[in-house]
C-alpha cells in the first residue's frame, strides 16, 4: 500500500492487486493461529481489508508474549 498512496481512490485497486500478487494469498493460506505482523499501519488495514485477518504491529506482538 506505501502509506497512503493505496488509499488514494485513483490508486486503490492498484494496490489492492499487487496485495493479491502474493502478500494476500500468504495471509489467507495462514494457519489461523499464526500471527500476522506488519509495522505499517496502512499495511496493517490493508491486510485486515483484503483477508479479514486482524495484523499486528511487531511490538504489539512482542508485548503479547511477555508473561506478566
Amino acid at each position: 500500500m506505501a502509506g497512503a498512496f493505496g488509499y488514494a481512490r485513483t490508486r486503490y485497486d492498484l494496490s489492492m492487486r499487487i496485495g493479491e500478487q502474493t502478500l494476500f494469498p500468504a495471509v489467507r493460506a495462514s494457519e489461523d493461529a499464526a500471527a500476522i505482523l506488519a509495522p505499517g499501519i496502512s499495511c496493517r488495514h490493508q491486510i485486515t481489508d483484503a483477508t479479514g485477518r486482524l495484523a499486528l504491529h511487531p511490538v504489539e506482538w512482542l508485548a503479547s508474549m511477555v508473561v506478566g
